[in-house]
């Protein structure tokens, strides 16, 4: 009698397109994506893959420049799956594929205060989590109590948020572990005051931010005690061009893409960026996003 392999319920597509699910919309395909049904199929399928396959967790692909020849490994996406939410007064229970933006308004409507923040970050909550995200003057972390991760080998542990180091854009996961969900505590609040500065907060975002074309969001970290907009912008390369890639004439720490970027046009830029304002201010930018994928 031979062991059988668990059946997945998740989707399983080969040489998928990732620049169709990243928000600059370039980057090569990825030998295996996979989109769980739930943390019961994510932990079935982890069990199931190589002990050294690569593994690569997209969420809305914002923050993520992949390069053009793809990932030669297995991407899981969360992005419309694992997205169950539910409060218990003034904490969250949220999965990781939770888009932030709903975290916001969510918690607008129970009458919590803290979150509206969250509603200017384009991503999933698994993503905040593993970075840090913020805005407005908070971050992520600092409303976080526990998380669930997962292993390589699909086990799911819980931990408290004090097992965690966290700083700017920065969180120290142990290795080959990935957040599944995380409880948030909120404090209690008025639901108009808190559905107003999320209406205000988003127009704020809406223009000063390139919304109508794509791109991965803030491409520099702020170094301390300055800003990387401020920099970029004083250095004289806002417009500046590569390809299909181009830095926001609306905010110097976006780079867009008009439509016919290739990924390495986007690298290219960012390197052309750190290198011109290391020249001028003497101050090297640190990418906030990740770049993944082999080299062309």
């Amino acid at each position: 009698m031979t062991d059988q392999q668990p059946v997945l319920q998740g989707e399983l597509r080969t040489n998928e397109p990732l620049s169709s699910h990243t928000s600059w919309r370039v980057g090569g395909p990825a030998k295996q994506f996979y989109r769980p049904f739930d943390q019961a199929d994510l932990a079935r399928f982890l069990q199931q893959l190589p002990a050294d396959e690569p593994l690569l967790w997209l969420g809305l692909g914002s923050n993520l420049l992949v390069r053009d020849k793809g990932f030669d490994g297995t991407v899981i996406s969360t992005s419309g799956t694992l997205k169950a939410m539910q409060f218990d007064g003034n904490l969250l229970h949220a999965e990781a594929g939770v888009y932030c933006s709903r975290i916001a308004k969510q918690a607008a409507r129970q009458g919590l205060q803290g979150a509206a923040f969250m509603s200017g970050i384009p991503g999933t909550l698994g993503g905040a989590l593993a970075m840090n995200a913020g805005a407005h003057g908070s971050e992520t972390w600092q409303f976080v109590t526990s998380v669930t991760t997962v292993n390589r080998h699909g086990e799911l542990m819980q931990r408290p948020a004090e097992a965690f180091d966290t700083a700017y854009r920065h969180v120290k996961l142990p290795e080959g572990e990935w957040f599944v969900s995380a409880t948030l505590r909120f404090s209690p609040g008025d639901k108009q005051v808190e559905s107003n500065l999320i209406k205000q907060l988003l127009r704020k975002r809406n223009s000063s931010q390139p919304a109508n074309q794509p791109c991965a969001g803030s491409v520099f970290r702020n170094p301390p005690g300055d800003f990387a907009g401020r920099l970029i912008e004083s250095a004289d390369l806002k417009g500046v061009r590569i390809g299909g890639a181009s830095v926001s004439e609306k905010h110097a720490n976006f780079i867009v893409n008009d439509g016919s970027a290739m990924a390495a046009d986007v690298e290219a830029l960012i390197l052309k960026v750190q290198q011109q304002v290391e020249a001028k201010h003497g101050v090297l930018l640190t990418p906030e996003v990740h770049i993944v994928g082999e080299q062309a």
